[in-house]
């Protein structure tokens, strides 16, 4: 997560990018007379749009919540699924981010794998990566560049998510990693625009543009919001 958002946060539509191929009825991927569609994909043959893998995904979140709970190891719920338990409406298509301390990362993997979950350390240094249901787990001890504390994770909200209860990042703290993971290389406001119109009225802006101060991407999407009036400007100093 560091450096990008995840990718489905964030309001990126799930039909993104170009088709696979044709639309039906036309030479596409397959060859002539096949739909353009990827068979791979498990959508309908001549769709863009890639599966469905909310229920997957939140199931999977479901089980290390749980794992994670019984464990008594402080966590909460990040990225695109963070999001979704604040109510942004959006088809879960990436990976599942929790946020967790740096210092429980061996056991973290412990009580994942004593479940019969799999565990690797990345070349990251900032995250370890399990595997459930069949999606990506990101266990994940900095967000943009900035450690998991504490405190981060006494901020975090207890909020249900597909009926179960687990803690999820605070909206003020879920937008401000994902401004702070904007840059030259990755600035993708278009995914995040509609977290923010949908969580406008719970997030503190006025932190997020002390916070974002002196950087240009942060700043020049917090502009976009006024733009937009989706956020008031800041009050002019006399």
């Amino acid at each position: 997560m560091e450096g990008e958002p995840d990718g489905a946060l964030l309001g990126a539509p799930s039909g993104g990018g170009s088709p696979a191929g044709g639309t039906g009825g036309t030479e596409g991927a397959g060859g002539p007379g096949t739909p353009g569609g990827d068979a791979g994909t498990g959508g309908n043959p001549g769709s863009s749009h890639p599966p469905d893998r909310t229920q997957a995904i939140l199931e999977a979140t479901k089980q290390v919540a749980a794992l994670l709970k019984s464990a008594g190891l402080p966590f909460a719920l990040a990225g695109s699924v963070a999001a979704y338990a604040h109510g942004v409406p959006q088809s879960l298509q990436h990976d599942t981010d929790f946020a967790i301390l740096r210092e429980d990362a061996a056991a973290v993997t412990e009580a994942l794998e004593a479940a019969g979950i799999p565990v690797r350390v990345p070349p990251e240094d900032w995250l370890i990566k399990a595997r459930s249901h069949g999606e990506e787990i990101d266990l994940i001890f900095e967000l943009a560049r900035h450690p998991v504390t504490h405190e981060l994770l006494d901020r975090a909200h207890t909020l249900p998510v597909d009926s179960v209860r687990m803690p999820v990042l605070a909206p003020t703290d879920l937008v401000g990693s994902l401004l702070a993971a904007f840059s030259e290389h990755h600035c993708d406001f278009g995914a995040v625009l509609p977290i923010a119109r949908t969580l406008r009225e719970k997030i503190d802006w006025e932190l997020l543009r002390r916070e974002s101060e002196g950087s240009p991407m942060p700043e020049a999407f917090l502009y976009l919001l006024e733009r937009l009036n989706v956020i008031e400007p800041p009050e002019a100093t006399p």
